[in-house]
């Protein structure tokens, strides 16, 4: 018994067997189910999920929100966009409608474990906006941190003597996330606040003075790390409820 053609190249027809032959010898056929099995736990949650439904108006708003803010509101152009993208209007209207019951199952599955989860990561969330002077000599960085005591501007020493590429920037780093740094670094930067210069400090065979410019504390109250934090615990969640699914392939001749 032969199988159906999936799909037509050149209007040669392409069996389901062939494509999976493809994809496995490409090494994207592990990848390929991955992401079948991750969309079917979603469906199976979305329609066990209780009050699933969404509020036609908060769609439809959704809908114009975007024709507006993709200047799509002449019909005809909308029209020519939905036709580009392969869909109708009942295929973007249900995908609109789907992102909002995605969002309450995120919601439902983070909201217990979001604030645990925070003080987990918040080492990594936190940020330490630095100015560094890197150098060779632990008795030249001491020498400089004292020059720096009596009054010597940071921004010129770390123009003259630092040695990463930095020092045209006058040493600014930027902000580092604290959970990234060396551990001797990050216990100077606990008990620092901003003007404070740090150091010397070791690190892999060099010395280091560290100037506090700024401390950004994370907090759930900023938008996009509650979002990213929803994202992460979510995935976790979706990546075990994937792992309890038994799956078996079952390749056409």
């Amino acid at each position: 018994m032969t199988s159906e053609p999936f799909l037509f190249i050149d209007d040669q027809p392409i069996s389901t067997g062939q494509i999976l032959n493809y994809l496995q010898a490409t090494r994207k056929l592990d990848a390929f189910i991955g992401d079948i099995v991750r969309q079917f736990v979603i469906e199976r949650e979305l329609q066990a999920q209780e009050n699933a439904g969404v509020n036609p108006a908060v769609v439809e708003q959704a809908v114009v929100d975007f024709r507006l803010n993709n200047q799509l509101t002449d019909p005809n152009q909308f029209q020519q966009w939905l036709a580009e993208n392969g869909l109708t209007y009942e295929a973007f209207h249900n995908q609109i409608a789907g992102s909002f019951r995605l969002k309450k199952l995120k919601e439902d599955v983070t909201a217990a474990k979001l604030p645990e989860y925070f003080i987990e990561r918040k080492v990594f969330l936190d940020r330490v906006v630095l100015s560094r002077i890197i150098v060779d000599d632990k008795e030249l960085a001491e020498e400089l941190k004292t020059q720096l005591q009596e009054g010597a501007a940071f921004e010129q020493l770390a123009r003259e003597y630092s040695l990463t590429d930095d020092r045209i920037m006058n040493g600014m780093v930027g902000p580092v996330s604290r959970g990234t740094m060396p551990d001797l670094l990050r216990a100077e930067m606990d008990l620092a606040k901003p003007g404070d210069v740090v150091g010397p400090i070791g690190m892999e065979g060099r010395w280091g003075l560290f100037r506090v410019e700024a401390i950004l504390s994370a907090s759930l109250d900023d938008p996009q790390i509650k979002q990213s934090l929803e994202d992460e615990i979510f995935e976790q969640w979706l990546a075990d409820r994937m792992q309890t699914i038994p799956i078996r392939l079952q390749v056409p001749d």
